[in-house]
C-alpha cells in the first residue's frame, strides 16, 4: 500500500467506508435517517422481538445509487465488498457495523482467546500480528459470505471476493475495536505497538474515521478509546 498520505494511500475497503461516511456527513438529511436508524436498532431487543419481525438492522445506509456514483469513479468495486464490509438489499447499502465482523475477522474463536494469540504472535516477533487471519475457519468465511450476499441482494453476477490472504488495514482496524469492545487491553495493547512499528497507515486510518464517524455512533467510541491506547 502506498504511504504518501494523499487519497490514493487508502486501500479499496478503507475508501468506500471513508467515502460511505463524507458521504452520509455531507447530506444532512441522509446522515440523520441514517443515526436514527443505528441509534435506534440496538434498544429493539429489550422492547420485545415478537412485536418486530421486520426490525432494521444496525448500520449507516445509502441508496445504492448513491453509493455507486461515488465509487464508480474511483474504481471502487461495491460488490467485491458485499457480505464483508456492506451489504446490499432493495436497493440500500448498508454499512456494516464493526460487531458482526467478528467472526469474519476471528473465526470461532472470542476476543479473548485472539488477543492471547496477537500476544503470543508479537512475542515471537512476527513481521504481521494477524498471520491467524489467514487460517481456515476465518477469512476464508469472508469469500463465501460476500458472493452470497451479491447473489441474493444485488440480483448479480458473484464478483471475485478478495483473496482469503487478504489482510487490508481496514481489518486489522476492526479486529483491534473489537478487542477495544472486548476489553482486552494487553492484547489491544500488542496489536498497536505492532502497528505502530509497521507504518502510519493504521493511526492514519483510525483517525481519519474517527472524524467521519457520527459522534454519538459505537464506532467512534470505540476508535477514539482505541486511539488513547496508542504507545507515546
Amino acid at each position: 500500500m502506498a504511504r504518501n498520505g494523499g487519497a490514493g494511500a487508502l486501500e479499496e475497503d478503507s475508501r468506500l467506508t471513508a467515502l460511505f461516511l463524507w458521504t452520509l456527513q455531507s447530506t444532512v438529511s441522509d446522515a440523520d435517517s441514517s443515526d436514527d436508524e443505528s441509534e435506534e436498532s440496538e434498544p429493539l431487543d429489550e422492547e420485545g422481538e415478537d412485536e418486530q419481525p421486520k426490525k432494521k438492522k444496525p448500520g449507516f445506509r445509502l441508496i445504492y445509487d448513491v453509493a455507486r456514483r461515488f465509487a464508480q469513479p474511483l474504481g471502487i468495486h461495491l460488490d467485491k465488498w458485499e457480505g464483508r464490509i456492506i451489504e446490499t438489499e432493495k436497493g440500500i447499502v448498508r454499512l456494516l457495523p464493526v460487531a458482526e465482523r467478528g467472526r469474519q475477522l476471528f473465526g470461532e474463536a472470542d476476543a479473548s482467546a485472539i488477543a492471547h494469540r496477537i500476544e503470543r504472535d508479537v512475542k515471537a516477533s512476527l513481521n504481521y500480528t494477524f498471520a491467524f487471519m489467514q487460517d481456515v475457519g476465518a477469512a476464508p468465511e469472508i469469500k463465501s459470505r460476500g458472493r452470497g450476499k451479491t447473489t441474493a441482494s444485488t440480483g448479480a453476477a458473484p464478483a471475485q471476493a478478495p483473496s482469503p490472504q487478504t489482510v487490508t488495514t481496514l481489518d486489522r482496524l476492526h479486529a483491534a475495536m473489537l478487542l477495544q469492545a472486548g476489553g482486552q487491553t494487553n492484547g489491544l495493547r500488542a496489536l498497536l505497538r505492532e502497528e505502530t512499528q509497521r507504518g502510519p497507515d493504521f493511526l492514519r486510518l483510525a483517525n481519519a474515521l474517527s472524524a467521519l464517524y457520527p459522534k454519538d455512533s459505537e464506532e467512534k467510541r470505540l476508535l477514539d478509546a482505541m486511539l488513547l491506547a496508542v504507545p507515546r
